[in-house]
């Protein structure tokens, strides 16, 4: 079994994630596949992680990306979360992960119309949101795009209350509103389009997959030949990895894993006394890099494509991630963490180092922060999920 040490995986992030020196992307979409896809659930999360690849980037190459090329697409995936990916590579997620989310997030809904009295029975329950969803799927195509407020003025049912946790504590009456949007986008026929606010903004306006993309998401494929195809390009991104980091990172079985990991015909290496797996082919040596430092997003997809993290995070967890596993902003030099960065309200970039890293570095760093100052240019980035030294650094003084 070949061996692949820490500063090997290293080596290889540094170049398939596009943050060593000379190995950035080229566009938008190229830093996207580069990482297999975009986390999106925070929407600046998007901007900066291609800004982190992608030298000279703007917002407005990623919007124009997103939406007036759209050779970007916003789309729910791995683990039921939100991603940016390259829109030829969107059927693949749908059927990898989408297809398996929206029939488990259609029984849930059932279920708690069903405990909110909506209807007498499950049957009835499936019935109304049926009619709904085909009611409000009309609704948008008639106005050809709009926010979940327009549509529930059309569709007055979206308004109908759910009874989630009743007589708890922690009890809530949402409006099913968002439900019903999130099963359309999730069954492949609706998509989230621009922005109503800034770059910064989390609320969208939806569009009929058909208006937004004239083939919708292209031909349907089989979910096994789908996950096939999501474990090899995760591979090609972050192999060497272990069976717990494929599982974790798209949200499968473990037997879902390993037949994929079977069919990619995946090869075990050694990661220091752990099994990993790598693609056929590429167990041999990366070509080295020069030393280089990045500032990354939270919920950037590199930290967030492994669920083992020791080699490249070391003791830094319960600075760098907030109680639920979501990495706040992190600084990173030559494949590992050494610190985070945030933004007072003043707007700046300040970091802090979290470990000794010598003179040449700590000089990176400092020519790297002035820089994301620059880029931002004022704009302020609250993370949606806070890490415990992101808002230390965050504070006023």
């Amino acid at each position: 079994m070949v061996r692949i040490g820490i500063e090997e995986r290293r080596t290889r992030l540094a170049r398939r994630h596009r943050l060593g020196a000379g190995c950035q992307a080229a566009d938008p979409v190229e830093a996207a596949a580069s990482m297999v896809a975009l986390h999106a659930t925070d929407p600046a999360t998007v901007h900066l992680s291609v800004a982190a690849r992608v030298p000279g980037s703007e917002v407005a190459a990623t919007e124009r990306a997103l939406y007036e090329e759209r050779s970007l697409i916003r789309m729910l995936g791995m683990r039921r979360t939100v991603f940016v990916v390259p829109t030829p590579f969107a059927p693949v997620v749908q059927a990898a992960c989408t297809n398996d989310i929206a029939v488990k997030q259609r029984k849930l809904l059932i279920k708690h119309l069903l405990e909110s009295e909506v209807a007498e029975d499950a049957g009835a329950c499936a019935q109304w949101l049926a009619s709904v969803e085909e009611s409000t799927a009309a609704a948008l195509a008639l106005r050809g795009s709009a926010t979940a407020q327009e549509l529930a003025a059309d569709e007055p049912r979206l308004r109908t209350r759910l009874n989630l946790a009743a007589g708890k504590s922690y009890g809530a009456q949402p409006y099913v509103t968002s439900r019903v949007l999130f099963q359309l986008a999730a069954d492949g026929r609706i998509v989230r389009g621009r922005p109503l606010g800034t770059w910064l903004s989390g609320q969208h306006q939806w569009s009929p997959v058909a208006d937004w993309l004239p083939n919708g998401f292209g031909k349907a494929l089989a979910a096994e030949e789908a996950r096939v195809t999501l474990a090899r390009a995760w591979l090609t991104s972050f192999g060497p990895g272990t069976t717990a980091d494929l599982q974790w990172w798209a949200g499968w079985t473990l037997g879902q894993t390993r037949k994929a990991l079977a069919a990619v015909e995946a090869v075990e290496v050694d990661l220091d006394g752990q099994v990993g797996y790598v693609l056929p082919g590429d167990e041999a040596p990366e070509v080295p890099v020069e030393p280089w430092v990045a500032f990354l997003p939270g919920l950037d997809p590199t930290p967030m494509g492994w669920k083992e993290r020791d080699w490249f995070l070391g003791p830094h967890k319960s600075k760098l991630f907030d109680n639920t596993g979501n990495i706040g902003p992190s600084i990173w030099a030559d494949g590992r963490i050494i610190g985070a960065w945030g933004q007072p309200e003043s707007g700046e970039v300040r970091y802090q180092l979290l470990e000794d890293v010598g003179a040449e570095t700590k000089e990176m760093v400092d020519t790297e922060a002035d820089r994301w100052t620059s880029w931002l240019a004022g704009v302020r980035v609250t993370p949606r999920f806070r890490s415990p030294l992101e808002k230390q650094l965050s504070q006023s003084s």
